[in-house]
């Protein structure tokens, strides 16, 4: 296919430290993609080679290895999914089909006669390369990731975002939901698991302007509540009791109260549209919230303001992927498998400590367990493993507002087990969460681009990382992880 007919043993062969020749072989992926990686019995299985575009073919994607002789069997990598070349030789091996090749024995003292190494059409022996095998060599276990390349990075993206503002961020058409904050706490949530929405801004008729937000997290914090014997919230008072009650309520119990026991108000976290995407992103991931209300206010105290959109870490990062997946050969980075980025949480191997551990639990665990899992470790979901820390499903901080559609949030939540608790969200049929969506996954071996592509869906705020085949649960990405990194 790319083949060169002769080449030269002498010009082709290099001598390992066992006295073998090895040869540097160049393999070729013509079936387009945007990652490749191959990996083989030449390198023991042990490591993924990246696979390099080639200029003016952009389905074309090649890599040079060092091979010794004997018989190989090799796979690409395409994408996340492992492939071969139906058109180059392959059989059923360990690793399902494989592409095979055979490199004849060649002596480590080579002779200086046209002697001919035997290789199939898809692999060419580049004599060109000798002098630079080093970079190819069995030794190099992962693609390298330098300080200058990530600063090269950060520079660029942080240029972007400075010349970009929130107004960019919003819809040709769409809708946002606002709530009074004189509604009944429980009517809020129902409203909430009706629409498919997480959160939503508060709107304070007295004071015509926003005032806050209302999000999962408080109702999470409410079943808490209820569940303490020395509460004073009852069950009753939760079908009258209003957001602002409880937003007072809820000051008192964090004890964000000033001198004279009076609730210290909160300032809403909000943006104007002519803020730059830099500044908004760093005011969410400061601040630790979800969205910021990008707001059109005619006076300085934000009163008779405009609710223009909620802008989120995954609107920006939409942003990003649509400026820089045309150009990411300007930026290496974006094409390296997140497995050799600073990135994530990651299962600690054996061995191997973790200070950040990967929050995961069992479906018989209690829903009790769950909700006290999300506010101690601070995430939006958890993975639901099997008992081989498989993934079955997740867990989602906005899965509890499907309680509030009944009365089920008044049962003992150390009776109600996860299983059942996504029982209870199936049935509700709340729109825009289908499994599909809720279990978002992605592979060590994925490009940042690809994993950035993926955390700009609406919706998504974290990628459970699996292990091929088996699903098993190796770690978690998340936009903040994403923008934390990006950003600096």
């Amino acid at each position: 296919m790319f083949a060169s007919d002769t080449i030269p043993a002498r010009d082709a062969g290099r001598v390992n430290t066992a006295g073998m020749v090895l040869f540097p072989i160049q393999f070729t992926w013509p079936h387009g993609g945007r990652s490749v990686f191959i990996s083989g019995s030449f390198n023991r299985w042990a490591e993924l080679v990246p696979m390099s575009q080639v200029e003016g073919s952009p389905n074309v994607f090649q890599a040079v290895c060092a091979v010794s002789h004997g018989c190989h069997e090799y796979k690409f990598l395409v994408d996340g999914e492992w492939r071969h070349d139906e058109r180059q030789p392959h059989k059923n091996g360990d690793y399902g089909i494989v592409n095979t090749f055979d490199a004849q024995p060649v002596p480590a003292q080579v002779p200086q006669v046209q002697s001919r190494l035997d290789v199939p059409n898809n692999m060419d022996v580049d004599s060109g390369l000798t002098h630079r095998i080093s970079t190819v060599t069995l030794n190099q276990t992962m693609p390298r990731i330098s300080e200058e390349d990530v600063q090269a990075c950060r520079n660029r993206i942080s240029i972007f975002l400075a010349s970009h503002t929130a107004y960019e961020l919003l819809p040709e058409s769409g809708k946002v939901v606002a709530l009074d904050v004189d509604l009944p706490v429980k009517q809020a949530f129902h409203i909430l698991s009706e629409q498919g929405v997480a959160l939503a801004p508060l709107w304070d008729f007295s004071k015509a302007k926003l005032v806050g937000v209302l999000s999962a997290s408080d109702f999470i914090l409410i079943l808490r509540e209820l569940g303490n014997h020395g509460s004073n919230l009852t069950e009753e008072e939760l079908e009258t009791h209003t957001i602002s009650a409880w937003k007072e309520g809820k000051a008192y119990m964090n004890r964000q109260v000033d001198g004279h026991g009076r609730p210290i108000p909160k300032h809403l976290i909000y943006a104007g549209p002519c803020d730059n995407l830099k500044d908004v992103a760093l005011k969410i991931l400061q601040s630790g919230v979800a969205i910021v209300p990008v707001i059109h206010s005619t006076s300085e105290d934000g009163s008779f303001s405009q609710l223009l959109h909620l802008a989120s870490l995954s609107g920006i990062l939409k942003c990003l992927c649509r400026y820089f997946k045309h150009c990411s050969g300007s930026l290496p980075i974006l094409q390296l498998p997140i497995y050799v980025i600073p990135l994530g949480t990651w299962v600690p191997r054996i061995g191997e400590s973790s200070s950040r551990p990967v929050a995961m639990l069992r479906p018989t665990a209690s829903l009790s367990s769950a909700l006290n899992m999300l506010v101690q470790a601070r995430v939006s979901s958890i993975p639901i493993v099997d008992d081989n820390d498989s993934l079955l499903d997740i867990y989602s901080r906005s899965d509890i507002t499907a309680l509030a559609k009944g009365r089920d949030y008044i049962h003992n939540l150390n009776e109600i087990t996860i299983y059942q608790a996504l029982q209870l969200g199936q049935d509700s049929n709340t729109p825009y969460e289908t499994r599909n969506q809720r279990c978002q996954m992605c592979l060590r071996t994925d490009t940042l681009l690809k994993v950035m592509e993926q955390l700009a869906n609406p919706g998504v705020r974290r990628l459970v990382i699996v292990e091929a085949g088996s699903n098993r649960v190796e770690g978690v990405v998340s936009l903040t992880d994403v923008f934390s990194f990006l950003l600096g």
